[in-house]
């Protein structure tokens, strides 16, 4: 909940965005946050990508049991499920997926993906960041090295933020696994000020913005007087300092203010203008809800959105939130939830892109820290498994129908194409028109390299 308070605060330079808006945005407090909404450099104008929507699959679904199948393995890795065909030559996916199935031109799968750690903390660092520096594990060890930014922080650093809208936006709560919060969400090295606005859905009180919520007794009419109030305390500072950074600081209270009155602004939130089938298609569950409300988002200029499938990796009945971690009972699960949830959000958020036409224009990645131990396990589950896993991407201008990289036959290792988040990300910086050259010129780390297969 925003906070408006009669007495300015005194101003602190590495408060979160939270902060600002609670404290300073809205209150001569925020002087000092000048380059906030500046962006690092121009990105190229041709590029096919506009905005992202990654569905961060946490807890790390199984491979063998989405993507892909071993059906010839011995029945100790295949699993109960059969694969199905699609449209694809080469491409059989889990019959959990029978959408997905039909839709297999709309998107292209990587096999070969891998990484170094199976803790989730430090994978997802890996995953959201490229890097494992600065990343914190079940334990509480903390590896060395400075936190790199996430992927969508980075974006709104080469690209810019906006005076109307956030340019990333994570819906769900701070993802952790157990009690211990993971690293690598926000905005790392780049600072607290390019953490993601956050917001959620809860299936029985709706989309859920404390950031944008007003405290009792404030209204729209009162944040225009103190706008008044500050438009003429900055002429009378540019009067007196004509070199001071107000013209910079105003784009960075614009946006603050417009998120605030802003109708169009909120308007972006409000699940409910949409129509009632169309809600019922993406799913009447938190996922499904989120996924529309990322295509709402993307619609209306946000340029990353991240949704969380989840805030714990644990599933419900090991008390968590229905996390992918399943060590136990994973072909129940995957039957009884995620698998015919993961189906139905996924597809129609394609279908409603590409009918809107938006998906050429928006790319969509859907992957989790890392996959499922190829064998079975005594409790019929899975275990963590770094060493080889799947993603599924789509839209933003890649080549679609695509099979990248292979495991071998039992699912354990790749065997060509070996690829890591970082050669992910780099993907999708590179059709968002983020070169070498804009990464170089913003500050942000150099890591992976672009994955020629899926580039047009």
């Amino acid at each position: 909940m925003i906070r408006l308070y009669k007495r300015e605060r005194t101003r602190n330079p590495r408060c979160s965005r939270r902060e600002l808006l609670r404290a300073g945005a809205l209150s001569i407090g925020s002087i000092g946050l000048g380059d906030l909404l500046k962006g690092a450099s121009a990105v190229q104008s041709s590029a096919p990508a506009r905005s992202v929507i990654l569905l961060w699959l946490w807890g790390g679904p199984s491979h063998l049991d989405s993507f892909d199948m071993k059906p010839g393995a011995p029945v100790e890795y295949r699993g109960p499920f059969a694969p199905v065909p699609t449209a694809v030559p080469g491409l059989d996916i889990c019959e959990l997926f029978p959408r997905l199935a039909r839709r297999s031109k709309h998107y292209s799968v990587i096999r070969s993906l891998h990484h170094t750690s199976n803790d989730h903390g430090i994978a997802g660092t890996i995953g959201l960041t490229g890097s494992d520096a600065g990343a914190a594990s079940l334990s509480g060890q903390v590896l060395p090295g400075t936190l790199l930014p996430a992927h969508g922080a980075c974006v709104t650093r080469a690209l810019g933020m906006s005076a109307g809208m956030p340019r990333f936006v994570t819906m769900g709560g701070m993802l952790h696994q157990g009690k211990r919060r993971i690293a690598g969400e926000g905005g790392g090295s780049l600072g607290a000020r390019f953490d993601p606005f956050r917001l959620d859905y809860d299936p029985e009180r709706g989309v859920k913005i404390p950031q944008l919520d007003l405290i009792e007794g404030q209204s729209v009419g009162s944040l225009t007087a103190r706008r008044s109030l500050r438009a003429q305390l900055n002429q009378l500072a540019r009067i007196a300092d004509e070199s001071s950074p107000f013209e910079q600081l105003d784009e960075s209270y614009q946006q603050a203010y417009s998120l605030l009155t802003s109708k169009q602004a909120r308007e972006a939130f409000e699940l409910a203008r949409e129509p009632e089938p169309l809600r019922r298609r993406y799913g009447q569950f938190r996922f499904g809800q989120c996924c529309l409300l990322a295509r709402r988002l993307v619609e209306a200029g946000v340029r990353f959105v991240q949704v969380n499938w989840s805030s714990d990796v644990e599933p419900i009945e090991d008390r968590g939130d229905g996390g992918w971690d399943m060590h136990d009972r994973n072909f129940q699960q995957m039957q009884d939830r995620h698998g015919w949830m993961l189906d139905q959000s996924l597809s129609t958020l394609l279908d409603d892109l590409q009918q809107r036409g938006l998906l050429d224009e928006t790319l969509v990645v859907a992957v989790g820290e890392f996959g499922r131990t190829p064998k079975i396990n005594a409790k019929a589950g899975r275990d963590h498994w770094h060493q080889c896993y799947s993603g599924l991407v789509a839209g933003g201008g890649l080549r679609m129908g695509e099979v990248v990289g292979a495991s071998d036959a039992l699912g354990e290792y790749p065997v060509n194409r070996l690829l890591a988040p970082a050669d992910l990300f780099r993907t999708v910086f590179h059709q968002m028109g983020i070169s070498t050259a804009t990464l170089t010129e913003a500050g942000l780390p150099l890591q992976g390299e672009v994955i020629e297969d899926l580039v047009g």
